[in-house]
């Protein structure tokens, strides 16, 4: 009896404070939608007072891509340049904006970087907005729950870009998708997006379901069935939410037939994406002599990449390492290895650092160059006798492209 009274005064009480809670979230709603009514109108504001005419006296509209490390010699940074100068040649009239990260140079020495190492050069200039707080996105800041830590920093960086620069039309050109109902719905943009690889991906979600160690889920995860409940469950709820930000886009391109599947199927957008291979400079690997490749009296094994744990340049080095060890010592003497890549920040030097170290102590001839000029890279490719990629489920590669030829 004491207990039914009990439960009666319990659900008396959970009665009594429904209709308070109820005013409480309909009032701190309303505070929301009215704060975010006021932060979209002060864009619409900010964008209204920066307009730019023409000569001719017409508005110019301003396209801008959100690119933070546009100063990195990536297969990503190729796309951004080419997209640059194929806009630049077909409407002339607009603005084009960069958001980047590279405060330590120029916006003229990132021009001249890019036709240092990808031979293009625009027509036009280019409006560099450079970004402060970059580390923001950079997985060293993360080194647990990386995937959501990065894309929550990725909007307070698109939040200080859009703070700067209230575009027309923006376009991530890097994958970074959390920013994409940012511009849209307060910065009133038109949106699109370019995607290389989906931030994650079915596959990502199949690794942790079947316990597999990878780069991004380490051993002692995979091990541990509980640990593996909690992360396949994080990553769903991630995929979650990044299908939703990614169906903000009006426009979607993606790098491949991989990429497509994998993003079409997070993003429910079959009505608005489209497969937009990357612009492979194949003609020019193709106009190398043929005398170049007569029979030489060393070999050498090259590998184009970005220094990213994804790439697995230290499988590259430890095949290398059991190639060797079949040969004898003449035949070790003609065989080199050579890891050409760019390195963005820090985290890749140090990566680079690494592999030096693992190469030295496995005994390895390798050579790094990085951030090569496109003239190099062309040498080496030249003279190359095998070309070598090891990135597992790779959405396209560039490298890998070229080296086929």
């Amino acid at each position: 009896m004491a207990g039914a009274l009990c439960l009666c005064g319990l659900i008396r009480m959970l009665t009594s404070l429904f209709i308070p809670a109820l005013i409480a979230s309909v009032s701190l709603t309303f505070l929301l939608f009215i704060f975010l009514l006021g932060v979209r109108l002060w864009f619409a504001q900010k964008k209204k007072s920066s307009v730019s005419i023409d000569k001719d006296g017409n508005k110019q509209k301003v396209v801008a891509f959100f690119h933070p490390y546009c100063n990195a010699g990536g297969g990503g940074e190729r796309v951004l340049w080419c997209a640059l100068r194929a806009l630049q040649k077909r409407y002339k009239n607009a603005v084009y904006v960069v958001y980047t990260g590279d405060k330590d140079v120029s916006g003229e020495e990132i021009l001249n970087g890019a036709f240092r190492r990808f031979n293009i050069k625009l027509s036009y200039p280019v409006k560099f907005v450079f970004l402060e707080r970059r580390y923001l996105v950079e997985d060293r800041l993360y080194p647990h729950f990386t995937l959501l830590g990065q894309s929550l920093g990725s909007i307070l960086l698109g939040w200080e870009a859009l703070v700067k620069c209230v575009p027309d039309i923006y376009i991530d050109s890097m994958g970074y998708a959390f920013t994409l109902p940012l511009f849209k719905y307060l910065g009133g943009c038109r949106v699109g997006c370019y995607v290389h690889y989906p931030t994650i991906s079915t596959d990502m979600l199949s690794v942790v379901r079947d316990h597999t160690a990878r780069f991004n889920n380490a051993a002692f995860i995979s091990n541990n069935p509980v640990l593996s409940r909690l992360k396949l469950i994080y990553y769903v709820l991630f995929a979650l939410i990044y299908g939703w930000v990614g169906s903000c886009s009006d426009m979607v391109m993606v790098n491949s037939t991989w990429t497509f599947n994998h993003v079409l199927e997070l993003w429910k957008c079959s009505d608005r994406i489209s497969i937009v291979y990357p612009p492979c400079d194949v003609q020019t690997f193709l106009d190398i002599e043929l005398e170049q490749r007569k029979e030489r009296k060393e070999h050498s094994v090259v590998s184009i990449g970005q220094f990213r744990p994804e790439k697995d340049h230290k499988l590259q080095i430890r095949a290398f390492s059991t190639l060797l060890a079949t040969k004898t010592p003449e035949e070790r003497a003609k065989l080199k290895l050579i890891l050409i890549g760019g390195c963005r920040n820090k985290q890749d030097e140090l990566r680079v650092a690494d592999l030096k170290a693992l190469s030295a102590d496995l005994d390895v001839p390798v050579e790094f160059k990085v951030n090569i000029p496109f003239e190099e890279l062309k040498k080496h490719l030249a003279e190359a006798t095998i070309g070598l990629h090891t990135m597992w489920n790779e959405h396209f590669g560039i490298g890998k492209y070229v080296l086929c030829y």
